[in-house]
């Protein structure tokens, strides 16, 4: 069986980004979603999610951009600057991540699964403290790190997907079988996502994406994928892509109904 998760990052990072999340779930194929802690629109995705208990809410972790709920400084604004401050120290990622965890867990709202802002958690140090907070939580899925159909991923994922896998399990942490999507932030339309399902594999699939409207709040933020996120929500809301998931034989999911196989 072939069974797919479609998760929007980014929750609570705008108002306009959360208004298109919601949309996409409720008018389109969109499951899942994780939330920023330290989003500026943290409390309207909170009022979105106890509005919506049928979209499934997990954590964006977030170690790059924004301000940290631990020190109140920003966070390093790239991947590089992180490395660069995990190298010397500078960064306490555990401390950081539990209160991210910790404010989310106290609005009320259970999480059922990790993944990352800019993918840190692909950092073996920083993907083995996910899998403890995910544990120490009682959080039952982090997300597999590799997207196998990436650009230089492919050789690469099949040695450290069994790395990932292996800790993951020691702590009775549960990944998806596949992960999709990350070689199209940025590029996904209705066109490279119908590719892309047509190339789903049996088992349980994470599909990240980025969907949007694009308003006041997305037009003045930090970040790279504005209108993109529209083209994304399109996609996701697509009469096309709802007859090809038929057609392809896709049984939509979430975190919390996925069967034990899905480990």
């Amino acid at each position: 069986m072939k069974r797919l998760i479609i998760n929007a990052d980014d929750f609570g990072f705008t108002r306009d980004v959360n208004a298109g999340i919601v949309y996409a779930h409720r008018y389109g194929v969109l499951t899942s979603t994780t939330l920023m802690a330290n989003g500026d629109a943290f409390d309207d995705a909170v009022r979105l999610a106890y509005e919506t208990p049928g979209l499934d809410i997990g954590c964006h972790l977030v170690l790059v951009q924004g301000t940290s709920l631990l020190t109140g400084r920003p966070l390093p604004e790239s991947p590089g600057q992180f490395l660069r401050a995990l190298a010397a120290g500078r960064i306490d990622i555990y401390a950081e991540l539990r209160v991210q965890i910790e404010k989310i867990r106290d609005t009320g709202i259970r999480l059922t699964h990790l993944d990352s802002h800019k993918h840190t958690h692909i950092v073996p140090s920083v993907f083995r403290t996910v899998i403890k907070l995910a544990q120490e939580f009682e959080i039952p899925y982090v997300r597999l790190p590799l997207d196998r159909t990436a650009r230089f991923s492919r050789v690469p994922s099949q040695f450290a997907d069994r790395y990932y896998r292996r800790l993951a399990r020691g702590s009775n942490v549960k990944m998806t079988d596949h992960f999709l999507g990350f070689r199209l932030t940025g590029c996904l339309t209705e066109d490279t996502f119908a590719a892309a399902l047509r190339n789903v594999e049996e088992g349980a699939t994470e599909f990240m994406c980025h969907p949007g409207f694009l308003e006041a709040d997305l037009i003045a933020a930090r970040t790279r994928l504005k209108e993109s996120r529209v083209r994304e929500l399109d996609a996701l809301i697509s009469p096309r892509i709802r007859e090809l998931m038929d057609a392809e034989s896709i049984r939509l999911a979430t975190f919390c109904n996925l069967d034990n196989r899905a480990a």
